[in-house]
């Protein structure tokens, strides 16, 4: 790509769509040219809500849109895979809400196309963008705490039940794991790698899918991370990185930072802030429009390979929920 605009398409029109187009639109050097719905109406009303050109009545007409360069697909989580495969076909780079998928199954298939095309495609995990994440990456990659020992991160709302609302229903991808818990288990990742022990709880809602989730994650350096998830209460939304020289306490909330604190072994606490533009999913779409104008593939920052690997966990905590709920009497 040219130092030119880049085009934006937006595949959906619910709540996560209207956010990240605000955000969009609070950058020079990028467009919202486009949105696709699977109803004309809906798209047109988004489309003159936020000033968007074109309009399309199904995903597969937005897909088929030359003067898109990349598409943002805010789909409920079970709709993400079918239309991000449709823009992959048409050689549309893509931006996928997370989780990328329901399950590391379809996000394999999705990334070998996406590779087999040479195709940008990258998961929407907004958190791993946030510039205080990023710092705190870099942080502990410089010995800032010396080895990581524990993570501790937490992400519950208290979230009224309604058995048809997409966060209860099994059909629209619900549960606290897939909504809520992706963002701890993504926010660690980075810092220790996959996990070589996975255990799980939950406590299932009415409809089956898990209201309140722990999870112990155990690494072979002897490092452990202590991952909380779910839709009974409002936690704190805090995270804690302890290392053998240190640690950083992230402040609420960890997924969009405004401030962290150091505390090194025999040092005073150092407070690090930021200001975050909008609604924070601007640093996403910066990434995007980077990696496309670099002649990148993938992100270096949310590689394919991790988020099919963090899929795997979730994979494996799932099935350790739903093998507890199903032996209960």
């Amino acid at each position: 790509m040219t130092d030119s605009p880049l085009r934006w398409g937006i595949l959906g029109t619910g709540g996560i769509a209207a956010v990240f187009t605000e955000d969009v639109l609070r950058l020079p050097g990028h467009e919202v040219v486009a949105v696709g719905s699977r109803s004309h109406g809906t798209a047109a009303a988004f489309a003159e809500r936020y000033g968007v050109p074109r309009a399309h009545g199904s995903y597969s007409d937005l897909a088929a849109d030359d003067g898109v360069d990349v598409v943002y697909v805010a789909t409920p989580h079970p709709m993400h895979y079918e239309p991000a495969r449709q823009c992959l076909e048409a050689g549309r780079a893509v931006l996928v809400e997370k989780p990328f998928t329901t399950g590391a199954a379809d996000a394999e298939k999705l990334a070998a196309l996406a590779r087999e095309r040479g195709v940008f495609a990258m998961e929407a995990m907004w958190t791993r963008f946030s510039p205080l994440v990023r710092r705190l990456r870099d942080l502990v990659s410089e010995g800032a705490i010396g080895d990581v020992t524990a993570v501790y991160a937490d992400f519950s709302i208290a979230a009224a039940f309604e058995a048809g609302h997409r966060l209860w229903s099994p059909e629209l991808g619900g549960g606290a794991l897939l909504d809520l818990g992706c963002y701890p288990l993504s926010f660690t990742w980075p810092l220790l790698g996959a996990p070589a022990s996975v255990q799980a709880t939950a406590a299932p809602a009415p409809t089956g899918v898990d209201a309140n989730t722990g999870v112990l994650l155990g690494y072979a350096s002897g490092a452990v991370a202590l991952l909380h998830c779910g839709l009974m209460g409002d936690s704190p939304h805090a995270a804690t990185v302890v290392g053998t020289r240190g640690r950083i306490d992230v402040a609420s909330p960890f997924y969009r930072p405004a401030s962290m604190t150091v505390v090194r072994a025999g040092g005073d606490p150092e407070v690090l802030t930021a200001d975050i533009e909008g609604h924070g999913y601007t640093y996403q779409a910066q990434e995007v429009a980077r990696c496309l104008r670099a002649g990148l593939t993938e992100s270096p920052l949310m590689p394919l390979d991790e988020t099919v690997a963090i899929l795997r966990t979730i994979d494996e905590i799932r099935a350790q929920f739903d093998q507890s709920t199903s032996t209960q009497p």
